[in-house]
C-alpha cells in the first residue's frame, strides 16, 4: 500500500509565523502611535496658522481689532477652539 502524503503547514510552522508576525506588530504599533500624535500637532500648527490668517484678513478688511464677538462669528467653532488652546 501507498502511504498518503499530506500537504500543508504544520502547527509548529504555524507558530513560528504567528511569533514573527506578532514580533513585528509590537515594533510597529509605538511607531504608528508617535506618527498619529506628530500628525496632530501638525495639523494644529496649520489650524493656528489659518485663524491667524483670517484674523489678519479681517482686521485689513474692517479697520479695526477683531473682538472675541467677531471671532465667535467669524470664524468655525472648531477651529476656534484649537487656537484658544494653543495661544493662552
Amino acid at each position: 500500500m501507498k502511504k498518503k502524503i499530506y500537504e500543508g503547514f504544520t502547527l509548529i510552522e504555524m507558530m513560528i509565523v504567528l511569533l514573527i508576525v506578532s514580533i513585528l506588530v509590537m515594533l510597529f504599533i509605538p511607531n504608528l502611535m508617535h506618527g498619529r500624535e506628530t500628525v496632530k500637532k501638525q495639523g494644529d500648527s496649520a489650524v493656528v496658522k489659518s485663524v491667524e490668517t483670517q484674523i489678519d484678513l479681517f482686521e485689513l478688511e474692517n479697520n479695526r481689532k477683531m473682538t472675541e464677538e467677531d471671532m465667535t462669528r467669524e470664524i468655525p467653532a472648531e477651529q476656534l477652539k484649537i487656537y484658544r488652546a494653543a495661544k493662552p
